[in-house]
């Protein structure tokens, strides 16, 4: 077939997948009306760190799928765990005392790469499911100790936790709230730890304490015989990656542990890698009680999550607790369970989590704090392999563009048109990609990143 064919054949394809995209399916966060105007991008394949459309192009996936495909696309080892998984026992539920090899095997893995607190492990197929389920046994915990009107979990202002009602309530995002008719009572919400929006005249040490002391405002208004826990993510990711100031998290650890709360860090976005330790808790020298987890587990592979629980609630539960009544039908997936197993042994056995530490973190670091001098950038911040970038009109005031200028949407969409995935949150551009990424990988990015910034400024007549 002559290569005019083929971009034909292509082309009637790629109108026909989006015109029954449209027609059928109802994505998720999506202005559907918009998106059938424009019409949907057609990922095909992958490869390694990129992605390729229907199209044609070539595309750096500098968000790691959803922050998930830490190892990259096309790894064999993990394709290969789910094919033999199939073969010798494809499903089977963890209901009715039972149990199988992979969920075992995993649960145990788990345990040997947490922190000693951490040796029981529930398992769900998403984030959303393990904070549905941290919320349960928050609650369990303390009604099993006597105290049943410790029911309150403080969250944060534009956190995330999941989507689900019970998710959607615990985390801090506006728009999601404003959709749901009924959210989740016992949910209260303090400001976040967001410097550069936030933080203006103070250091960031007395920043970070000044937001972290905003929980014990919270604790003393609502009683603290009422407060059962605190939740928060160690990096806020969706939020924009909003990285907290060394002195917040241990000021949050104090207060919970002086009025007795549970702490809950949710590893969702940061477990398996992605800040240079197996979990983000490490980075920032936190002690947790709960630690809800997904995403990177399997690599984004197949769907699994699930919540690590240490000893001081699971002794609790176990020992106190006769019937969790709460599960799911996918709870411990044999197939799942077999590729989150080949996963994290690639994690471990090839170093990719030190080298993140060390090496490519660090490098990522150096180049992607470079984009701080472009003229459209008031911040670029980064820790681990996750980064953000601050769009604004002034660089020497900070001024935002006004919100109908839609600064990040029109840089996500050059960034796409340019060969990169970088996500907008409003006007903060972010990105998170694979663990597996190399110097030359980081060049490409920020080289992308550079251009596609000219561009934006010249759309949005900055220049």
């Amino acid at each position: 077939m002559k290569l005019t064919e083929k971009r034909s054949t292509r082309q009637a394809e790629t109108r026909d997948w989006r015109d029954r995209d449209h027609r059928h399916y109802l994505h998720p966060f999506t202005d559907h009306k918009a998106l059938g105007a424009r019409g949907s991008r057609v990922i095909t394949h992958a490869e390694g760190v990129y992605i390729y459309d229907s199209d044609g192009q070539k595309i750096l996936d500098g968000m790691a799928g959803l922050w998930c495909v830490n190892l990259g696309y096309g790894r064999q080892e993990l394709i290969d765990a789910a094919t033999a998984q199939m073969h010798e026992l494809p499903y089977y539920n963890s209901f009715f005392q039972t149990t199988h090899p992979p969920a075992v095997e995993l649960s145990s893995l788990l345990a040997s790469i947490s922190p000693e607190p951490f040796k029981h492990t529930f398992f769900t197929s998403s984030g959303s499911e393990a904070n549905d389920t941290v919320i349960k046994l928050v609650r369990r915990y303390w009604d099993l100790l006597g105290k049943p009107g410790k029911t309150v979990i403080v969250s944060r202002k534009n956190a995330y936790h999941g989507s689900t009602v019970a998710a959607g309530s615990l985390g801090g995002m506006d728009e999601m709230h404003k959709q749901t008719s009924v959210l989740l009572p016992g949910i209260e919400h303090i400001e976040q730890p967001y410097h550069f929006g936030l933080g203006a005249g103070l250091g960031e040490a007395e920043f970070g304490l000044r937001q972290a002391r905003l929980l014990e405002r919270k604790i003393l208004e609502l009683g603290a015989e009422r407060v059962a826990a605190f939740i928060g993510e160690p990096v806020q990711g969706a939020g924009g990656v909003i990285i907290p100031p060394d002195s917040y998290w241990p000021e949050i650890q104090r207060i919970c542990r002086q009025y007795d709360i549970l702490l809950i860090a949710d590893e969702v976005i940061t477990g398996f890698g992605r800040l240079g330790e197996w979990f983000g808790s490490e980075r920032f020298g936190i002690e947790p009680d709960l630690m809800p987890f997904a995403k990177g587990v399997t690599s984004g592979y197949l769907p699994l999550g699930g919540v690590l629980v240490s000893d001081r609630v699971a002794d609790v539960v176990i020992a106190q607790g006769g019937e969790f009544a709460h599960g799911y039908t996918y709870s411990g997936h044999p197939t799942a369970c077999a590729v989150a197993l080949a996963n994290i042994r690639i994690l471990r056995d090839e170093g990719i989590i030190d080298r993140v530490r060390t090496d490519t973190g660090p490098y990522f670091a150096q180049r992607w704090r470079s984009l701080a001098e472009h003229p459209l950038v008031g911040e670029a911040r980064c820790i681990g392999l996750v980064g953000a970038i601050e769009l604004v009109a002034d660089k020497t005031s900070g001024e935002r563009f006004a919100k109908d200028a839609a600064a990040g949407s029109v840089c996500r969409d050059f960034c796409f048109d340019n060969g990169l995935v970088m996500r907008a949150v409003g006007d903060t551009m972010i990105v998170s990609p694979p663990l597996v990424v190399r110097h030359e990988h980081i060049d490409e990015l920020v080289e992308k990143a550079w251009r596609c910034l000219d561009l934006t400024a010249g759309a949005l007549g900055a220049v």
